[in-house]
């Protein structure tokens, strides 16, 4: 079964590059100067001459060019000089983070042994138990350890962890900056040289990137001797590839081959079988998409333990959030090259393409097609809304194109699916209830046709929880991490085979997170803003029991509001260390763009519909100073990143008015070139196409780059930050963004702020102590701004 990616584990990811580690500067002193001091040799028209551009531009005259383009190019002479002046000044005028108790404190958290080690077992080890492994940075290893211990041993207070592999030595060993993206082992069951009967886990292809950027090496790593694979290896050069094995020996690699091999995203457009031994340029194409397409894989989903068959699955990413997809069933002996296979068995039938729409996401689970709907569909003469689940007999749909489907999940106006996932015997489904979370659970039966609901939580609840199998093959057991605002991060056992004889399923509390900050006298509170059509947004507060409502407590508003990203109860120590504990109060806006009610809650705010967005997270904001926790243009900030930073440069000149300081991180801002710019062309679905009339209709109306008004005389202090090595979105957003405001911005009360930290990618920060020092800056930039400007209401 593909496993479909849970909102808690995204909102992780997303919490852990945005709000811990996006790269940030901030006041330590604030200046009274209207217009924050810039590089003068960086204004209006810099040095646009072809001898200050470097020889490795691909900075090329398109439409939305500007005297400002020539920070497109990543690494040019001219570029970087921009980015090191202007964190220089930034310094300069606003103090160095690391003198602060903040940073102190926040890299204690980011380094304690306190922390969760968070694992996943990988099979058996050579005597026979269970084990897990575990990514772990600490002071001593900033870059990290790969490391692994017994299930038993995790489960006490202090395991016997044994290092697999020293991230921090081979930096030193090779002289490269590596940080570890992930490694992706090959499955058991699928190993023709699996010791013990097949249990133990015998290799993985590690990810290591320079610096932090998506673009990786891949690395074939051999878990018996605890070394890179020596003999005929699979290693691949610096690429945003995909890769999976099929077998031991055969590889499904998607990676850059040189020109027509990869989409106009940057990410690939051929699959090819690669065979262990040979070169990868001999590896056959067996698969590709069109150069639009955003991208195109190739997996396998092995079912035979749900009683169902071996699929080949291939797709094509047509956009973010539209695919084709294409199956067939195979016999084992398909997954092994061709030297390997048994003499006589007949080759795999076609593939089938799975007559679904376009923008439904398809998973196999036994002799079951899930299906979870973003749009309405009819088949098989009914009707199931946009957010439900259906299912059906696999083989039936593949081979007639219809079937009659189960109703798995319905959603409701105030319920949506967060996601699902299944054990050996059970499908576990997360729900949302108006943004708080529920468990039911479901027996597979019928030898993996049938799913029959078995009992689950009786009530929703304020937090966040990641449901996660400890192994799909042979247990019902899972990890459970829950988490809230307030509540630190408990990691538990539980095994859904419990529900069904009516116990808690939770089994053990095997490690929880001592509390990072002084929480006891904070409450957390729910309520909904009335947007500018009326619809209702969800919010939650965090702020100290008996907050005066006197208009002048800090207060941090954050938001994302895209990509079907949902926020919500989450527990983070940097936000209650730097903010918090100092007297602010803390705000999440569940605004429409994000999945908090499911796919239409996203669509809502959809490309020409963007506005939406804005209108919701403005409507939070005035509901805040309505209320008198804070003040209009005073002591109300805004933060986000990403699709948030685009957010926060709107807000910035929508909301000139009602925000007294804003971070804006790693942000989309050009909405004109934004698809020429890295990865920026897969975004096209979410945002629109500029090229079309999409930019006259709609685009250029949210594009801060060209909304600023040269005629107002004040915007509020705004923090503008990201890294050199982000190639998810590009640092001229940024730059561009930054400069064009020093220029406009002479003689205004325009204070605006720039770093680029020059490791880190699209999260901002390599290790632990940058992301301190940029978190620090962050936090102490606004709350230091809000409080002066409270002092002057």
């Amino acid at each position: 079964m593909s496993i479909v990616v849970s909102r808690s584990l995204r909102r992780r990811a997303l919490l852990s590059l945005l709000l811990t580690a996006a790269p940030v500067c901030a006041f330590s002193t604030l200046s009274s100067r209207p217009f924050a001091s810039v590089p003068s040799s960086f204004l209006s028209k810099r040095s646009m001459t072809s001898d200050s551009i470097s020889d490795s531009t691909t900075v090329e005259p398109t439409a939305g060019a500007d005297e400002f383009t020539y920070l497109e190019d990543v690494e040019s002479e001219a570029s970087l000089a921009f980015a090191m002046e202007s964190n220089a000044k930034c310094l300069a005028d606003l103090g160095d983070p690391t003198t602060s108790e903040t940073y102190d404190r926040i890299l204690a958290v980011l380094e304690s042994d306190d922390r969760i080690p968070y694992a996943g077992k990988m099979g058996k080890n050579m005597d026979g138990a269970d084990i897990v492994f575990n990514f772990w940075k600490d002071s001593n290893n900033p870059k990290g350890l790969w490391r692994q211990t017994t299930l038993e041993s995790y489960k006490t207070a202090k395991p016997d962890w044994t290092t697999v592999l020293d991230i921090d030595k081979l930096a030193k060993e090779d002289g490269i900056s590596w940080v570890y993206k992930g490694s992706r082992a090959l499955p058991r069951r699928r190993d023709t040289e699996s010791p013990n009967d097949g249990t133990v886990v015998t290799r993985a292809l590690l990810n290591l990137s320079r610096g932090g950027s998506d673009a990786k090496y891949v690395k074939e790593f051999d878990l018996l001797t605890g070394d890179f694979v020596k003999d005929e290896p699979f290693n691949l050069p610096e690429a945003k590839s995909s890769v999976s094995y099929k077998s031991r020996n055969v590889l499904l690699v998607g990676t850059d081959m040189g020109e027509g091999s990869m989409t106009d995203s940057g990410y690939p457009r051929q699959i090819r079988e690669w065979y262990r031994g040979t070169d990868i340029k001999d590896a056959p194409v067996v698969f590709e998409g069109d150069k639009k397409d955003v991208s195109v894989g190739s997996y396998i989903d092995d079912n035979r333990h749900y009683g169902g068959p071996i699929y080949e699955v291939r797709y094509r990413g047509l956009t973010f959030y539209t695919s084709k997809y294409w199956v067939r069933a195979i016999k084992f002996d398909h997954l092994l090259a061709p030297s390997e296979r048994r003499e006589g068995v007949a080759e795999p039938g076609d593939f089938i393409e799975v007559a679904v729409q376009d923008d439904a996401k398809v998973n196999f689970l036994g002799n079951m097609m899930l299906v979870t709907l973003r749009s309405d569909w009819e088949v098989a003469g009914k009707t199931y809304k946009l957010g439900s689940v259906i299912y059906c007999d696999a083989k039936t749909f593949l081979d007639t194109g219809t079937a009659d489907f189960t109703m798995l999940f319905e959603p409701t106006d105030n319920t949506a699916l967060e996601y699902y996932s299944a054990t050996r015997n059970y499908v576990c489904l997360v729900t949302m209830n108006d943004v708080k979370s529920k468990l039911d659970f479901y027996k597979i039966g019928d030898n993996g046709s049938s799913l029959t609901y078995v009992g689950g939580d009786k009530e929703a609840q304020v937090r966040s929880a990641s449901v996660s199998a400890l192994d799909t093959t042979d247990s019902d057991e899972f990890w459970f991490t829950t988490s809230g605002y307030t509540q630190p991060s408990t990691l538990c056992l539980a095994d859904a085979s419990r529900v069904e004889d009516g116990k808690d399923y939770i089994i053990e509390e095997v490690k929880s997170l001592p509390a990072q900050y002084d929480s006891s006298a904070l409450d957390v509170e729910q309520h909904f803003a009335t947007s500018k059509d009326g619809t209702q947004v969800p919010y939650f507060v965090v702020k100290k029991k008996g907050t005066e409502l006197n208009g002048k407590t800090p207060t941090l508003l954050y938001g994302y509001g895209g990509f079907e990203i949902s926020l919500g109860p989450s527990y983070s120590a940097t936000v209650g260390i730097a903010w918090l504990e100092k007297g602010g109060a803390f705000v999440e806006a569940c605004i429409r763009g994000g999945g908090e009610y499911g796919p239409s809650w996203h669509q809502a705010a959809l490309k020409e519909k963007r506005n939406k967005a804005y209108e919701d997270f403005i409507a939070v904001g005035e509901d805040l100073c309505s209320k008198g926790l804070c003040t209009a243009g005073s002591t109300l900030a805004a933060r986000g990143g990403s699709n948030g930073g685009l957010l926060m440069g709107n807000m910035y000149l929508q909301g000139k008015d009602l925000f007294g300081a804003i971070h804006c991180a790693v942000p989309l801002l050009d909405m004109q070139r934004f698809h020429t710019l890295l990865a920026g062309a897969s975004w096209m679905a979410e945002y629109g196409d500029p090229e079309t009339d999409d930019w006259d209709n709609f685009l250029n109306k949210y594009s801060p780059y060209h909304n600023i008004d040269e005629t107002v005389e004040k915007y509020p202090a705004m923090l503008v930050t990201t890294s050199t090595r982000d190639d998810r979105v590009h640092p001229a957003h940024a730059r561009k963004m930054v400069a064009k405001l020093w220029d406009m911005g002479k003689g205004k009360n325009w204070p605006v702020h720039y770093y680029e930290n020059i490791e880190g990618g699209h999260g901002g920060a390599a290790d632990a102590k940058q992301s301190a020092f940029m978190s620090t800056l962050a936090y102490d930039f606004m709350m230091k701004t809000l409080k002066k400007n409270a002092e002057e209401l």
